[in-house]
């Protein structure tokens, strides 16, 4: 849950089962859980200690893809090589509006949206990403 984007293998399994043990969920597990699934389906999952498989962890929100498991490394790398295609500072400010979507408040994250926005127009990488575009050919992305 501290990744920013989950694949699942079909057969994968989620929990947090550690009541079954006589602890509770560490490491911000609860925290993590009931931003993702909600509330009740994480009182669900942490005093049950029930396993969600991963069609449910995808229907909930806790993982964004499913596939099958001999494709698991395919999709993740497959996904890797496309993020890691992109220009460098869009990938970045692109997170950090996603995370920011999070804890500040619509107006707030519109506003920091709006700036780094802006501010990608000064760098070369989206005047290559421009010209890309018109020129209908793929951008060559140098992180500038």
């Amino acid at each position: 849950m501290m990744c920013d984007t989950i694949f699942a293998a079909e057969s994968a399994l989620f929990g947090q089962p550690e009541l079954t043990i006589g602890v509770i969920p560490g490491m911000g597990g609860s925290q993590r859980l009931t931003q993702l699934v909600g509330k009740s389906k994480a009182i669900d999952m942490i005093l049950t200690g029930r396993m969600m498989d991963a069609t449910e962890a995808e229907r909930a929100g806790l993982v964004s893809r499913v596939v099958p498991d001999e494709q698991l490394m395919q999709e993740t790398i497959e996904a890797a090589k496309t993020i890691a295609s992109y220009s460098k500072p869009a990938v970045i400010l692109a997170k950090e509006c996603v995370l920011n979507a999070e804890k500040l408040s619509v107006e707030d994250g519109v506003r920091f949206e709006r700036r780094a926005f802006h501010g990608l127009f000064a760098t070369e990488d989206q005047k290559e990403g421009m010209h890309a575009f018109m020129e209908k050919r793929k951008p060559h992305f140098t992180g500038h």
